[in-house]
């Protein structure tokens, strides 16, 4: 049951929320607070009370639940949870958390609708990250778009419903194709074995011919690669970034954008092995130029969140590059990153809203000499900036190093190109620092420094991000159970295709008809 309560702890807070908006602006909040804060619990206690003992007997899920939803389509409600799906869903609740925190002072109205639209987005990415029924998951990921949907364009800055508008259509075209790609695999696997269902492991099974693996992926991928944002796909991202609020724009960097490497990591390897391996060094080649052009772009920007949003086009490069090398150590370096990225860009765009909420404005030559005025501003700028480009000793540097390490092995020019990402990312986030905090002020200091709630933000990211880095090893650890399994499905796959499963009766006669 602990799946489903995680779930419904965030959509009945949401509704909650949404009433208790009608007596005042500080409840909403604390509701907020309250299911994102129980969740954090609640995950707390299933890794430490229930990942040993699941690891232990060999089982595939540390926490499940499954019952019967539309069976007459063999559609159950089925969420499980393995060691990666409980560190998204960890990293989901602490996100959650601090965009809650960071949206106090900049919401003006409509505080209970906001803080419903904000659980409910939370909700959706939670069931995305817990689904093992393929119509289950396209429900939670829909589910996720509607309500930030609504953040963007209500809360949103001056060009918001433009870049809400434009985040909704990207983001459903994609969606669409992977649901019709969804149910081409259960009309397959249906035709194979005469059950038709929706069930993750069954439909890992199903086998496939070349053209139908490689027509089907195309799909999953047109959801993923937009969500994640890969190039070309990612014109929609600085737009909502930008125009999104503060907690808007750490959702999007933090989770959302996550929710599209699981799926390449928890769908695309295991149903197309062979379609990957045929499209992995396109794939990688896309990786590396993300990197290089969201950095590139990131350097040109003067508005401070579109910059930051540019330096999330560069790091989810890495996260592609890695997917697609598939080898354990790079598939590590994803989780790393994943997690770690969620932190360092959350924590920049926590900053970028506490500027703009004090000076009015997001453009960098409005600033400059700002050091001394607001010292503790300065120096958390600096340490995600720091992370940001991979500074040793921090999580970031573990994740980029494992993907880089893992791709070499496979293709050492992609690697070598993408290490090039390594002295973009220095540019651009020692140029936020000089442009920003150093140098002749622009205008005096009439704003206050970081007060206590945002300092214990992004005090909590900082511990976070230094205690992967020196000791990235639990993580890698819970994670390391599902990517092998993860492996082994794909493996398995493409030996059976190479010892003649290319024959099966029931495909041939699929090509037949």
């Amino acid at each position: 049951m602990m799946p489903v309560i995680l779930v419904a702890v965030l959509v009945g807070g949401g509704m909650l929320a949404w009433l208790a908006g009608r007596w005042g602006r500080a409840l909403p909040m604390v509701v907020s607070l309250a299911a994102c804060g129980a969740d954090a619990v609640l995950i707390a206690l299933l890794w430490t009370g229930g990942y040993g003992r699941t690891a232990a007997a060999g089982g595939r899920w540390i926490a499940e639940f499954s019952a019967p939803w539309i069976p007459q389509f063999g559609i159950t409600f089925h969420l499980a949870a393995d060691g990666l799906s409980l560190i998204m869903a960890a990293l989901t609740a602490l996100i959650g958390i601090a965009a809650v925190l960071c949206s106090r002072k900049e919401l003006r109205e409509r505080h209970g609708f906001f803080h419903f639209n904000l659980l409910w987005s939370l909700a959706g990415i939670m069931g995305v990250f817990l689904a093992a029924d393929l119509f289950l998951f396209y429900f939670f990921w829909e589910l996720m778009l509607v309500p930030m949907y609504f953040l963007i364009g209500i809360w949103g800055h001056e060009n918001r419903s433009r870049a809400a508008m434009k985040f909704f259509i990207y983001t459903q075209a994609g969606g669409l194709l992977m649901f019709i790609a969804i149910l081409g695999l259960y009309f397959i696997n249906g035709s194979d074995s005469g059950i038709y269902t929706f069930e993750y492991t069954a439909l890992c099974a199903t086998a496939l011919k070349p053209v139908e693996a490689r027509l089907l992926m195309a799909g999953f991928l047109a959801a993923f690669l937009v969500k994640l944002p890969a190039l070309p796909f990612h014109t929609w991202l600085p737009d909502a970034h930008t125009e999104a609020p503060t907690a808007g724009s750490v959702v999007l960097a933090g989770l959302l954008l996550k929710t599209g490497a699981y799926g390449l990591l928890r769908f695309v390897i295991p149903l197309f092995p062979l379609a990957v391996a045929e499209f992995q060094d396109a794939a990688m080649a896309i990786g590396v130029a993300g990197i290089l052009y969201g950095a590139l772009l990131a350097f040109a920007q003067t508005d401070l969140k579109r910059m930051v949003a540019y330096t999330s086009v560069s790091h989810m490069g890495f996260v592609l590059t890695g997917v697609f090398s598939m080898n354990q150590l790079a598939l590590q370096g994803v989780v790393i990153q994943i997690v770690c990225h969620a932190f360092s860009t959350g924590a920049l765009f926590v900053l970028a809203g506490a500027l703009q909420e004090r000076l009015g404005s997001r453009e960098m030559s409005s600033m400059g000499g700002f050091w001394h005025c607001a010292p503790r501003m300065g120096g958390m700028m600096l340490f995600f900036a720091l992370a940001s480009l991979g500074l040793p000793g921090l999580g970031n540097f573990i994740g980029e190093f494992l993907v880089l390490a893992g791709a070499w092995t496979v293709n050492p020019w992609i690697a070598a190109a993408g290490a090039v990402g390594f002295i973009l990312s220095a540019v651009y986030s020692l140029f936020i620092i000089q442009k920003i905090f150093h140098g002749v002020p622009v205008q005096g200091c009439v704003f206050t420094d970081l007060g206590a709630r945002e300092t214990s933000v992004l005090g909590a990211m900082v511990i976070a991000l230094f205690c992967i880095g020196l000791y990235p090893g639990p993580l890698m650890d819970a994670a390391a159970p599902a990517l092998d399994r993860i492996r082994s499905v794909a493996d398995a796959k493409i030996t059976a295709d190479a010892s003649g499963s290319r024959n099966d009766p029931a495909r041939e006669a699929r090509g037949d008809r």
